[in-house]
């Protein structure tokens, strides 16, 4: 029990409502256009599930991995199970080869083009923990690899990427960057301090809220576009105006007090998405 206590600790398992929902809009999405209906079958149900839990795992067993020398200087992570010998280096490449092998295994069993796409995804995953060593635009890098969630979803239904998959996703990888950047000013001294990049260490406090501002703005944007595109019903628009709305709230609420940062990228954004699944989900069952 300890040992899972640690690997859940290590990939932080709860997180995983950020990109969940979103595969799953995409998934029901396709199969309304394909078929008519939201159900696209448990076999899909099943590896997308697989699939998407063992991409994660991988993302976050690789950052943890690659980030120890970084973690170990900073007080906000000094206590992780990858600094504080918990879960050793062994440990930890075995996990992420197990993880990639999985993730790469359930593609194949979904489609070819999933299959094919399976291995740059992982870099792309990958590829966050060491952009953010040498550029400020990690925050969007980070919004990619969650933003590849919805294309996910709909290559395991459609074998194909339609526009409207793209716009889905270009919202995710403006949604993920803008909360991304309020979360990095906790560690804007530290970044300054050891020469990492960051958004926040290079251009400071009011210049990351502006920018977290209008990134989040984009995801709106681009979330209406994909409602536009897909003809979403009165349920599916409520769904985007609830995460303006709830986008608001969280920038009001680190405005007012950034001691608060944990209830508004936790909280709020694990609500947004299930709620937008929620409403998408609805007005395409009655469609």
């Amino acid at each position: 029990m300890r040992v899972l206590k640690d690997i859940n600790e290590l990939i932080m398992f709860k997180h995983s409502v950020f990109a969940l929902p979103f595969i799953f809009v995409a998934m029901i999405v396709a199969s309304h256009v394909q078929n008519g209906s939201v159900w696209f079958g448990w076999k899909l149900l099943f590896f997308g599930l697989i699939a998407a839990v063992s991409a994660r795992n991988f993302a976050m067993g690789f950052n943890r991995y690659a980030d120890r020398d970084i973690d170990k200087g900073n007080p906000r992570t000094a206590s992780r199970p990858s600094v504080d010998g918990r879960i050793g280096v062994r440990n930890m490449q075995l996990f992420i080869a197990f993880n990639g092998g999985i993730f790469v295994l359930s593609a194949w069993l979904i489609n070819p083009l999933a299959f094919y796409l399976s291995v740059p995804i992982l870099c792309v995953l990958g590829g966050y923990s060491l952009f953010k060593r040498f550029s400020p635009l990690a925050h969007l890098v980070l919004g990619l690899s969650l933003g590849l969630a919805p294309i996910a979803g709909v290559v395991a239904v459609s074998e194909y990427i339609p526009l409207w998959a793209g716009l889905l996703s270009l919202g995710v990888v403006f949604w993920v960057a803008g909360f991304d950047l309020l979360y990095a000013l906790q560690d804007m001294e530290y970044d300054k301090a050891n020469k990492l990049h960051s958004i926040p260490s290079h251009f400071g406090k009011e210049a990351t809220f502006f920018i977290s501002k209008l990134f989040h703005t984009l995801a709106v944007l681009f979330w209406a576009l994909f409602g536009w595109a897909v003809g979403l019903g009165v349920l599916g628009w409520l769904g985007v105006i609830a995460c303006a709305a709830i986008l608001a709230q969280e920038h009001r609420i680190v405005a007012r007090d950034f001691s608060k940062i944990d209830r508004a990228f936790f909280t709020l954004n694990g609500y947004l998405g299930i709620l937008f699944f929620c409403f998408v989900f609805l007005d395409r069952l009655g469609a």
